[in-house]
């Protein structure tokens, strides 16, 4: 798959993800049948200001790294399920994950 084909697919999965539900890097990766985390992580950060990035988020169930006031606003709004940590929060991925 050439790389514009890689935007597209990662752009329509991320575009998929209902209200209220998440998807790590590396199940945007496996959705496109891709072993490549970090490269959905880039497109992200390329592309990701017009797609509803809070939704894309890490394998232990943190928010995207430096954005994680503003994503909370969102998940908030969404009523994404969230659990409270010692350091803040995180995304409760039993309930939330968006298995496509």
């Amino acid at each position: 798959m050439n790389e514009a084909d890689f935007v597209e697919r990662v752009i329509s999965v991320v575009e998929s993800i209902p209200p209220g539900f998440v998807m790590p890097y590396g199940e945007v990766a496996s959705a496109i049948g891709s072993n490549a985390p970090r490269a959905v992580g880039r497109v992200m950060a390329m592309y990701g200001a017009d797609l509803p990035w809070w939704r894309v988020i890490r394998a232990s169930g943190l928010p995207p790294q430096c954005h994680e006031n503003e994503a909370l606003r969102y998940y908030q709004d969404e009523g994404t399920p969230l659990v409270q940590t010692a350091t803040g929060y995180r995304i409760d991925l039993r309930r939330a994950r968006y298995l496509p």
